[in-house]
């Protein structure tokens, strides 16, 4: 596919030997269609293979990263995915093996999905406008990815706050608890991603292989299994993703709760 990565919501351009991927999906709000999700694997795979390509940057387009996925279901004329990919499409712990560098360059609002893509990067830098939050709960969703690798980055008693009251935070708070690493004004944002990208690569290639590995095991077990057969057989992410399109509360929200 050269460096078309089958998404509409998606753009890859060059610098040297950089690859930029672009979240671009503004009718939307770069929320993420299953082919965007699957379209990032194929840049990581890209930079892994294209011999002219060193690192991956990825970032968002407008005030927005990525809020997650579409909650819609919906998708994009020129979408493309393989026959029978199902949960194949999910790219984070691709992005987290990625022999090549891979940096997000978080220019906004950073949620679900979009903070995973950032979490999983070998470094996150943020811009001093992004906003994060991990809302899964909010939706009905038991998200295995951020249950088993947020702890290893703020510890336990954090993750509990942020996964279970889905409450947002703003870029000097994520890097003071280590969700992301780096924060620049938001006009230094690219000249900063492309500073991560080259120090990065200073480093020898087979030895930062056996850090990261080193590292990524560090975080837990990622327990897919519970997670997708909750999103198939529990009425709560139906009912999640029903309100959040109808714009109001889930029924499981008391109705008497004290203001």
């Amino acid at each position: 596919m050269g460096d078309d990565l089958g998404a509409a919501g998606l753009r890859f351009e060059r610098e040297g030997a950089i690859g930029w991927c672009y979240i671009d999906r503004p009718s939307a709000r770069n929320a993420f269609t299953p082919a965007m999700y699957y379209g990032l694997k194929r840049a990581v795979h890209l930079v892994n293979s294209d011999p002219d390509l060193a690192a991956l940057v990825i970032t968002g387009t407008g005030d927005v990263f990525a809020p997650g996925g579409d909650l819609g279901g919906r998708a994009e004329p020129g979408d493309n995915l393989p026959d029978g990919i199902g949960n194949d499409v999910i790219p984070f712990l691709t992005i987290r093996d990625s022999r090549a560098p891979v940096i997000s360059a978080v220019n906004g609002i950073c949620q679900a999905g979009g903070l995973l893509v950032a979490m999983m990067s070998d470094i996150a830098v943020a811009s001093d406008r992004a906003t994060f939050r991990v809302p899964e709960l909010l939706r009905g969703i038991p998200d295995a990815t951020f249950a088993a690798t947020l702890p290893a980055h703020v510890g336990v008693a954090v993750a509990r706050d942020l996964m279970l009251s889905g409450r947002r935070f703003d870029a000097a708070e994520a890097q003071r608890l280590g969700v992301i690493s780096r924060v620049v004004p938001h006009d230094e944002l690219r000249s900063a991603a492309l500073q991560a990208a080259r120090e990065i690569l200073q480093t020898a290639p087979e030895a930062r292989a056996h850090v990261k590995r080193m590292l990524n095991e560090r975080y837990g077990v990622i327990d897919y299994q519970t997670m997708f057969g909750a999103l198939a057989t529990s009425p709560e992410p139906r009912e999640g993703m029903r309100a959040f399109m109808e714009k109001r509360d889930p029924s499981w929200i008391p109705t008497d709760l004290p203001s």
